[in-house]
């Protein structure tokens, strides 16, 4: 989705979980969610570019920022979502993407979003819902980069790119499969 004025109300979600194509590819289609951009968050250096957060030197990571209407999905639901779709238990990695640019974080805009955030990974450890610890870090969200223009509706404008068919591509489909009902008409 383009970047969109924000609507009264409006809540904001920053999360990373690898890759940002394929977690905007999903928080586009979900009910509730306003707009979805690619950037960067909580690194060191001021308005880096792709290449030199993919090589790991800027203490980055790779994010969206989800702006969402809390009437229609809250918070948590978002975070639900969020932890359906990539892999909360490995550090720095996301399947062959690796450094940590692709950690797992919860980038927090209130002290209720932290709670939040730690009470459901507190829930799911309880649940055992991983056979791993999650190394999801949960901390405050300080700085926010968008992305290049090239990035943002990467998987709707590259489909037929292999990296969309063979990674982006089966995350939208197990989204769309588990949360059918939550699908944006």
């Amino acid at each position: 989705m383009a970047t969109q004025h924000p609507m009264v109300g409006a809540e904001i979600a920053t999360l990373g979980g690898g890759c940002f194509w394929c977690l905007e590819a999903v928080f586009d289609n979900l009910q509730g969610v306003v707009s979805v951009e690619s950037g960067y968050c909580n690194g060191r250096t001021v308005n880096p570019t792709y290449k030199q957060v993919c090589n790991g030197d800027t203490g980055h990571a790779e994010v969206v920022r989800v702006t969402f209407d809390p009437a229609v999905i809250s918070f948590r639901e978002i975070l639900e979502v969020f932890f359906t779709i990539h892999e909360p238990t490995t550090l720095n990695r996301q399947g062959n993407d690796a450094g940590t640019q692709y950690r797992s974080g919860i980038y927090c805009h209130s002290p209720e979003q932290k709670l939040v955030a730690e009470q459901l990974i507190a829930e799911l450890t309880a649940n055992k819902a991983y056979s791993a610890p999650i190394v999801t870090e949960v901390v405050a969200a300080q700085t926010f980069y968008v992305a290049e223009d090239y990035h943002q509706e990467y998987f709707e404008n590259n489909g037929a790119q292999p990296y969309c068919q063979f990674v982006v591509a089966p995350k939208v489909a197990k989204f769309r499969k588990k949360f059918a009902d939550r699908l944006k008409s």
